[in-house]
């Protein structure tokens, strides 16, 4: 289906590319009220065209991820503190997977004050992070590099990851169904998150609010392997008691 006007088309243009619209932003970039950009939003949400979030709407999700720079424009501060709150959970001198993902990144980021690290990973931008921090051991994985996302995918990164053990698998997820399946869009990165999640004694999802709202095709797994599922709200409802059911610990930011 078609946005219904010029505007609408616009709209959804901006969301595509940018991967989130903000209601007043809308407002002021084409000289209309708040009310009738909400409407608009209605209206394309209502054609599938687009997902509404509080103060704002972004590209309806199915089948194809959006951008991996749009991504990483997606909950920038959530995914920081979801970062920080993740790194607070693993100790000194462990080991650990890392897979492809902005917030995994975040992870990453916040891992730079530990010390006696080995990090694993495929995830290209994730060793640029690390680069540098002598406490800080990192391998990375062999195989192709996406020049999208810079994720290292393939059979090849499968075998290498299934070789060790870690302390903790650090995994995002672009969908988390309500019923607490795990999702995403590749399924050649979707066998190196299993890889992963299989090869670490403790695993910690990360993941922020919005992918409640996503969906993607092809299934990583349940969230009842996880051991702890960090994230920046809460989950709904019926995915919060499969949480309880199964043990998994829900980490929020502000947490001691």
């Amino acid at each position: 289906m078609d946005p219904a006007t010029p505007r609408q088309t616009d709209i959804v243009r901006l969301a595509r590319t940018q991967g989130r619209v903000g209601v007043d932003e809308l407002a002021a970039y084409f000289g209309v009220t708040p009310q009738t950009i909400r409407k608009d939003l209605n209206d394309l949400c209502g054609q599938g065209l687009l997902q509404r979030y509080h103060g704002g709407a972004m590209a309806a999700s199915g089948v194809a991820n959006f951008g991996y720079e749009a991504r990483r424009q997606l909950a920038t501060e959530e995914k920081r503190l979801i970062g920080l709150r993740a790194a607070a959970l693993i100790p000194d001198n462990s080991s650990l997977l890392i897979n492809i993902g902005t917030t995994t990144e975040q992870v990453a980021m916040a891992l730079r004050g530990k010390r006696g690290l080995l990090v694993i990973t495929n995830n290209v931008n994730v060793v640029n992070i690390l680069l540098g921090y002598e406490e800080v051991e990192v391998i990375v994985a062999g195989g192709v590099v996406r020049h999208a996302d810079g994720g290292v995918v393939g059979e090849a990164a499968v075998d290498f990851i299934r070789q060790f053990k870690v302390d903790y698998a650090v995994v995002g997820t672009s969908a988390i169904d309500e019923d607490g399946t795990l999702l995403d869009f590749d399924y050649r990165e979707v066998k190196v998150a299993k890889a992963i999640m299989e090869s670490a004694r403790r695993s910690i999802l990360v993941a922020d609010s919005m992918k409640y709202a996503r969906t993607a095709p092809v299934r990583i797994g349940h969230i009842s392997r996880m051991d702890h599922f960090v994230t920046d709200q809460a989950p709904p409802g019926r995915l919060r008691e499969v949480c309880r059911e199964h043990g998994v610990a829900i980490e929020l930011p502000g947490q001691p």
